[in-house]
């Protein structure tokens, strides 16, 4: 009677471990998340180059943010990311993080996961994303002089802390309506991964 109250005794202690163990073990997996930015403000002074504070933005938090805490920062046309080295442009700011970013082509609905690390660059001597007229996100048009997303043209960014998000940009311009007097206000979409690591963009 006593060693069948000890082998029972053992089996409730096992399956209470077992319990515990595949409790602690559970991954809970977030829903991926999707944002429209409207009238995000990223003044610069200047044309060629732009001078002036960065607008820092987290897509975490989903709005502009003033600590080490941001993933990617503009200014005016120029887009940085907080990985790698400061440098490339004027009154640049120190890379706190490990961010990194590219530009794809294609769909932003049929990019459905982020590429591998190794096509992620950071900033250095030069940008991770190109400036000027056609070399990265937008066009400018030299008779309108109005500055324009590039259709196709879908930015991945690796997060400061190891997350994935996917950009659509919409417009430059205050409430989406383009006007000489009205710019450097960013409206876009994007899709945020809150699991990290986890590259699903849908």
């Amino acid at each position: 009677m006593n060693n069948l109250r000890i082998v029972l005794s053992v089996l409730s202690l096992t399956l209470v471990m077992f319990s515990c163990s595949d409790s602690e073990d559970e991954v809970i997996v977030q829903q991926v998340a999707s944002k429209k930015i409207e009238n995000l403000h990223a003044p610069g002074t200047g044309t060629a180059t732009y001078t002036g504070a960065f607008t820092k933005f987290s897509f975490s938090e989903g709005k502009q943010v003033e600590g080490d805490n941001w993933d990617i920062a503009f200014r005016a046309t120029q887009i940085i990311v907080n990985g790698g080295s400061k440098g490339a442009v004027s009154e640049d700011i120190d890379r706190s993080h490990d961010a990194a970013m590219v530009l794809k082509d294609g769909i932003f609905s049929s990019i459905i996961e982020a590429p591998a690390d190794n096509e992620f660059k950071q900033d250095g001597e030069e940008l991770a994303l190109a400036t000027g007229s056609g070399n990265g996100w937008y066009s400018y048009d030299h008779t309108t002089h109005l500055i324009t997303p590039i259709p196709g043209k879908v930015l991945i960014v690796k997060t400061h802390n190891g997350h994935y998000a996917k950009v659509e940009f919409l417009s430059y311009y205050k409430d989406a309506q383009p006007s000489m007097t009205g710019s450097q206000y960013y409206t876009f979409n994007y899709i945020y991964n809150p699991n990290k690591g986890g590259k699903e963009l849908q």
